[in-house]
Order: C-alpha cells, then structure tokens, then sequence
C-alpha cells in the first residue's frame, strides 16, 4: 500500500486520538527520535513516487548541506579519523609546529581532536580550544584528551563556526581540516575566523582533509558495529551520505575575495584545497 508523508509521519510519531472527560476529542503524539531525522526523506521519496505514477505533486527540494556529523554516526566517523593519525594528522601537527612555536590555537571543525592532540603532543607551549557542532564528539574529544593526559593544555567546547564566542584578535593560529566544504555559509565563517585571529596571524584551511582517501575502508567497515552499519545504509540509502565535492581555486578564491582578507596563499594537491590566509 502506498503511504504518503503525512501517513507515514503519523504512524512514525505515535498519533493517537483521545477523548477527555468532557468529551473533546483530541490527538497525541509521541515521537520516536531515531525515526523522526528521516522524515524529510520521506518526503523526497513521495516527490519521486508520486511523479513516477503520473500524479501532481510540489517539486522536490534540493538537498541541504549537513553541516554537523550526526549524532548517530558520530561514532563511526571517529573510528575512521583514528585510522589516519599516523598518515595524515601527525603530518600536519609536524608542519603546525614547525610554523607556531607557541600561543593559542582555535580548531574549528575539531572532530574527536586527534589534530589538536598530535600538535601539544610536540610543543609544550601551545594551548588549543577546538570547536565543533556536534556534541557527541567534542564528547569524544574531551575524552580523548583526557586519555592522553593534555586535559589541561586543550579545551574543546559546542560552537557555531558562523558566530565564534571568542573575543576579537584571541588567537595566534586557526585551523580547519575537512570543513569548508559543508558550510552553508562559507563567507560568515571566513570572516568570523578573521575576527578572533591577531593581526599578522595566519588562518590555515586545508579542504577536504585527504581523510577519507587515506583510510583503509576495509578495516574501518570491520570495525563498524551492528547499529553503524545500519544508519551509515540509512543515510545512504536516502541520499544523504554524498561525495565530497573539492573547492576550485577559483571558487575558494571568490569566498576570499568576499570577506576581509588582503593576503592568502592557495594550493592544490592530491584533490585537496591548501588555503592560508593572513590578517
């Protein structure tokens, strides 16, 4: 039988009619929060449905980009960045280092903050704050760093990239692996970063991360457990999970151009986007 949106949202969220004492009739609802992220999607496939079988119907939205990992495969994302410290987050601490002896470092998009690890882990003198919208792993982080033993020397907290809750000129260094490419709004970003940074200080925005070129898909998927796997072939299913799309040097020169910055650097190498930026 085929269900529409409206069906299927009303069975998903537990719609129920009750009556009152007084004899009012009214509904309830109670909403299954694994299910309830996917109604949109419902949506999108009644579009194509409903197409297919000749019938009007309002045209299909495009995709919005996902800015955060979601809850659900937060897990699963952390599993596949701890396969490449080695490969490729120790390599960028190394180059960090050798650039920034010391001072404060923001790490936007930290992730579980392997990035910020490697590099206290090779100068005693830098303090970093990473941020991320994903709860779940600033979680990760904060446990991750405690685990390490540099609780002290990192401080990962929820935030916005958009609007950073850091004073002007905070900063001697900020960075982002594997970000810009699912912002909405790219530009506000830029400009946020070039806000908290000090004056002759240096933004690096290395994108896509060559992350996911580097890990061994293989023993990642192994490792994924029973309820990974599952939503990792939800969101594919339902087209979420999409490849990622690099940057031009054109287009990541417009972004600049738009914003507040006067000196960058923009490289290209191996399907990945180097930009460094100068306050």
């Amino acid at each position: 039988m085929f269900q529409t949106a409206e069906m299927r949202r009303k069975r998903l969220c537990g719609c129920r009619k009750k009556r009152s004492n007084s004899g009012t009739v009214f509904f309830t609802t109670t909403i299954n929060p694994l299910l309830f992220y996917f109604l949109i999607c419902a949506d999108q496939l009644d579009a194509v449905k409903i197409r297919e079988n000749g019938f009007n119907h309002h045209p299909m939205k495009p995709w919005i980009k996902i800015e955060r990992i979601p809850g659900v495969l937060a897990s699963a994302y952390e599993k596949a960045t701890r396969l490449v410290i080695d490969s490729y987050y120790r390599r960028i601490a190394e180059e960090i280092v050798a650039h920034l002896a010391n001072g404060a470092i923001l790490d936007v998009g930290t992730g579980p903050g392997y990035l910020p690890i490697e590099i206290v882990k090779r100068s005693s003198d830098i303090h970093i704050i990473g941020v991320d919208l994903s709860r779940k792993l600033i979680q990760m982080a904060r446990s991750n760093a405690a685990k390490a033993g540099f609780a002290d020397r990192l401080n990962f907290q929820p935030g916005n990239a958009g609007r950073l809750e850091f004073d002007d000129a905070s900063f001697d260094l900020v960075i982002s692996t594997g970000m810009l490419h699912s912002l909405k709004e790219p530009v506000n970003v830029l400009q946020e970063i070039y806000r908290v940074l000090k004056v002759g200080r240096e933004a690096w925005i290395f994108d896509p991360a060559k992350v996911a070129s580097q890990v061994d898909r293989q023993k990642w998927k192994a490792s994924l457990n029973l309820r990974e796997r599952f939503f990792l072939l939800l969101f594919q299913l339902f087209g979420l999970h999409k490849p990622i799309k690099t940057y031009t040097r054109e287009q990541a020169t417009a972004l600049i151009e738009k914003t507040d910055f006067e000196n960058y650097w923009i490289d290209t190498l191996d399907n990945e986007i180097r930009i460094k930026l100068q306050k």
